[in-house]
C-alpha cells in the first residue's frame, strides 16, 4: 500500500509541475483509441441498454475530440471518425441488439480508419498545387522549427525525465503487490489519463503528461494480462 501511495504523489506531484508541449495527432489518437475501446465493450454487451450506454460514451469522446482533431489536420482521420459518430448515433437509436450491433461494427470500422490514418498522416499530407508556394511554405515551417525546437525538444526530455521515478514506482508494484491489487492500481492510472485527454481546457503540459502517463500504465497493464491471484 505504501508503494501505491507512492505512485499517487509523483503522479500529483508532475501534474501539477510540468509545463507545455504540444503534439496534436498524438493526442487525437489517445482519444480516438479510447473511441475504439468503449466501441468494443458496447459491442460484447449482451443488453441493449448496456450497449447503448458505452455507445454514448464513444461518441461523446468523439464531440470532445474536435480540436484535437482540427490541430491535427488528417482529412482522413476526420472523414472516418466522423462517419464513426454517425454510425454510434445510429446505433443509439436502435430497438434491437442486433441492428445496434450491425452500426457499432461499423463504427468500429470507421475507428481503426481513423487510428490508422493518423499512423500514416506523415504519409499522405496534401501537396500544393504551386512549387513556389510549396517551397515558401516549407522555408517558413523550417525557420519556425528552428526557433521552437530546441526547447521544445529540451521541454520534452524534461517531462520524460520527470515520470522515471513514476515508471519506476509503477514497475515495482507490478512486481511486489498481489497481481489483483496492480492491475486495479494500473487500471485506475490509465483510465484516469484517457478521461483527462477528453478535456478541452488542459494545458499543453498536462496533455503530454497524460498521454506518456497513460503509455506507461498500458506497458505495466501487458505485464499484468491474464492476472488471476
Amino acid at each position: 500500500m505504501k508503494i501505491i501511495n507512492t505512485s499517487f504523489c509523483v503522479l500529483l506531484f508532475f501534474s501539477h509541475t510540468l509545463f507545455g508541449f504540444n503534439n496534436a495527432c498524438d493526442y487525437a489518437g489517445s482519444n480516438i483509441d479510447y473511441v475504439k475501446s468503449q466501441t468494443i465493450r458496447a459491442l460484447e454487451a449482451n443488453d441493449l441498454n448496456t450497449s447503448k450506454f458505452f455507445a454514448y460514451k464513444a461518441l461523446n469522446a468523439i464531440e470532445k475530440s474536435r480540436k484535437q482533431l482540427e490541430a491535427c489536420d488528417c482529412e482522413y482521420a476526420v472523414k472516418n471518425i466522423y462517419e464513426g459518430l454517425d454510425n454510434l448515433k445510429k446505433a443509439t437509436r436502435t430497438t434491437s441488439l442486433e441492428s445496434s450491433k450491425i452500426l457499432l461494427n461499423r463504427a468500429l470500422e470507421n475507428t481503426l480508419g481513423s487510428l490508422e490514418a493518423i499512423d500514416e498522416h506523415e504519409l499522405h499530407k496534401s501537396n500544393y498545387a504551386s512549387d513556389v508556394l510549396a517551397m515558401n511554405t516549407v522555408a517558413s515551417k523550417a525557420d519556425k522549427v528552428a526557433m521552437k525546437r530546441p526547447n521544445l525538444e529540451a521541454l520534452h526530455q524534461r517531462i520524460d525525465n520527470s515520470l522515471v521515478n513514476f515508471q519506476n514506482s509503477l514497475d515495482e508494484v507490478v512486481a511486489s503487490v498481489p497481481c489483483k491489487e496492480a492491475l486495479s492500481f494500473a487500471s485506475k492510472i490509465h483510465g484516469n489519463s484517457e478521461q483527462e485527454l477528453l478535456k478541452n481546457n488542459l494545458t499543453e503540459a498536462k496533455k503530454y503528461y497524460n498521454l506518456r502517463t497513460k503509455a506507461i500504465a498500458a506497458e505495466a497493464l501487458k505485464k499484468l494480462n491474464g492476472c488471476t491471484d
